[in-house]
């Protein structure tokens, strides 16, 4: 790389002020630096439907729990639509009836840092890792250094991907939920329980889930941030979160690598958390409700896999809980 950005600068560029002779005499020269970088790694698909099937299933379950800001698919006939000066941007509505081609794609960002996955084609799903400035990186910026910034951006889209494989692929080990509320320790220190009940703590795990992805793991700031963002109430202090964070370390849920303030939510981890907050918000709340409601009418035009699902649960709970002797409140009334 560095060849040739020299036989550009000194052929192409210098040329015009000193002759070859000249730059020979006076040892002139240039040294190079690195300030953006981006580094990709695809998965190469033989059937374009499991593609599909796997990046939808990522897209719908990721997206909440990681919190995904910015979801866009861009349709256009046989290639990306773009913009036309003379008829302004393409008209999308037309567009998606007749599309040919699907790009889709969602991106996490983190300062200057930003984390990216997207279909490309019909068989490549693909992982990004950018960075627009690489002082972000931690690490210096000469060209000399660039198999260093490579590499850091290759953790980066590792962890990436392997959060996104937490979220989607999530498992509870026998005993969790009962070990959960139980007090721990935490070296010396006693912590308390977590108690899946309380709001608060719920909106702690979620947020610690969604930082999952984070290159440079976070601080308590930024989880008392991403919890006052993603519930909307501005009272969660970074005190709370401090004792938060107590409590998934002496669960084993988040870790703190030697005497650094910031925190990592291990993979396994990633992955207990995401199926509590699965377990608590998408199977036992819903059942109940639907258990505790009246019978709905005219079912809807288009049913998804989870919608049957949800109904079959449901009436299959009325048989339990009529078997077991439990009266919803609603039917009760």
């Amino acid at each position: 790389m560095g060849q040739v950005c020299e036989r550009w600068i000194y052929s192409a560029c210098l040329c015009f002020g000193l002759d070859l002779a000249e730059q020979a005499r006076s040892g002139f020269c240039y040294s190079y630096s690195i300030y953006q970088a981006e580094y990709s790694r695809n998965l190469l698909f033989r059937s374009g439907g499991q593609m599909e099937d796997l990046s939808g299933r990522i897209l719908d379950r990721t997206r909440s729990r990681l919190d995904i800001p910015l979801l866009r698919t861009l349709f256009g006939r046989k290639n990306r639509p773009h913009h036309n000066r003379a008829a302004g941007p393409p008209a999308q509505e037309i567009v998606i009836e007749n599309s040919q081609y699907g790009l889709t794609w969602f991106r996490i960002r983190f300062g200057l840092l930003q984390l990216k996955a997207r279909t490309k084609g019909e068989h490549v799903l693909r992982f990004e890792a950018t960075v627009h400035n690489t002082k972000e990186l931690r690490c210096r910026r000469s060209l000399d250094n660039f198999p260093e910034i490579i590499i850091r951006l290759a953790g980066m889209a590792e962890r990436f991907a392997t959060a996104l494989d937490c979220a989607d692929v999530s498992f509870l080990a026998d005993g969790t939920l009962d070990e959960l509320p139980l007090p721990a320790r935490l070296g010396t220190t006693r912590a308390g329980g977590i108690d899946l009940n309380k709001p608060r703590i719920r909106a702690a795990l979620a947020a610690a889930l969604t930082l999952a992805a984070a290159p440079h793991g976070f601080t308590v700031a930024e989880l008392a941030a991403k919890v006052a963002t993603m519930t909307g109430h501005a009272g969660y202090t970074i005190r709370q979160g401090a004792y938060d964070l107590r409590k998934l370390r002496g669960k084993g849920l988040a870790g703190k690598p030697g005497r650094t303030r910031r925190y990592h939510i291990p993979p396994e981890a990633a992955r207990t958390i995401a199926a509590l907050l699965a377990l608590r918000d998408q199977v036992i709340a819903p059942i109940i409700a639907g258990v505790r409601s009246p019978r709905r009418g005219r079912k809807p035009a288009h049913w998804t896999a989870i919608d049957r699902d949800y109904e079959t649960l449901r009436t299959g709970m009325q048989t339990l809980f009529h078997d077991l002797g439990i009266t919803p409140s609603a039917a009760a009334a």
